[in-house]
């Protein structure tokens, strides 16, 4: 199940990113729904928000040490479904992030919902397997 689940999220993250670079141009948004959701190509060199711009070589040590992390916890415990879900939508965004980085220099990010920063599938994947870890590590607690 989670060979299926990355795989998944990394073939979609790396394809929708592949399209948005041959189709998107820096700086030229296409408006989808004018004021509410845009693609923009935005070559992303920083973390979240694009915090700490230009940093490549901490995020690839960070993204790499979290990857073996979240891979030795997967592989040596027997967990919930909903926690193993959680750790391996994590495992593949850092992983799909952590590909650009190490091909570009930078994640490929596109898109604009304008009330959030520009983000990609594996950014979403990061944020909902987060979300998701950090309800079942309340629930395990109760």
């Amino acid at each position: 199940m989670i060979f299926i689940i990355v795989l998944i999220i990394l073939v979609l993250d790396q394809l929708t990113k592949y399209f948005a670079n041959q189709s998107l141009q820096l700086g030229h948004p296409v408006a989808l729904v004018k004021g509410i959701f845009c693609l923009p190509l935005v070559h992303n060199t920083g973390a979240a928000f694009g915090i700490l711009r230009n940093q490549t070589p901490l995020f690839i040590f960070t993204s790499i040490f979290a990857l073996v992390l979240i891979y030795t916890e997967l592989k040596n415990n027997s967990h919930k479904r909903f926690y193993t879900l959680a750790l391996s939508l994590i495992l593949a965004g850092a992983l799909g992030n952590l590909i650009d980085r190490l091909f570009f220099g930078y994640v490929i990010d596109f898109l604009d919902f304008r009330i959030w920063p520009v983000f990609n599938i594996a950014d979403s994947a990061i944020t909902i397997g987060t979300i998701m870890l950090g309800y079942s590590l309340l629930k395990s607690r109760s």
